[in-house]
């Protein structure tokens, strides 16, 4: 079995969607409906909606909470580094710099709609 996707719910998919495509490398495959299907180098399909009410309309900013994560792993700690300044002039809230956390070398941002996201680096280049 393989996860194919993921679907997240923000009041605001295009500034959402803009941060994914312009910082993090994801492609927009189609758009529809207050949705719209990212897709990456690996072909892990993101799905950006709105809330839909059959899931319980509800998102993270109307919830007023962050209650998960998504992880991206770099090949290296200065390629982390370089993304936390790439992000510092972007619609990103970003609270501390990247510093030593688990064994990695990591910081976590919150991008639009409350998705927080850890950008990181452990170990062994990718």
């Amino acid at each position: 079995m393989r996860m194919n996707h993921l679907d997240v719910h923000v009041p605001d998919v295009q500034r959402t969607v803009a941060v994914l495509v312009t910082h993090f490398g994801f492609r927009q495959e189609f758009a529809r409906d207050g949705l719209i299907v990212l897709r990456d180098e690996a072909d892990f399909e993101l799905v950006v909606s709105q809330p839909v009410a059959g899931f319980g309309t509800s998102d993270q900013v109307s919830l007023g909470t962050s209650t998960y994560h998504i992880g991206f792993m770099l090949e290296s700690a200065d390629a982390v580094d370089k993304m936390y300044a790439n992000l510092q002039s972007s619609d990103v809230e970003l609270n501390r710099p990247p510093k030593a956390i688990r064994g990695g070398w990591l910081f976590y941002c919150m991008l639009p709609g409350r998705i927080q996201i850890e950008i990181g680096f452990r170990g062994t280049p990718l």
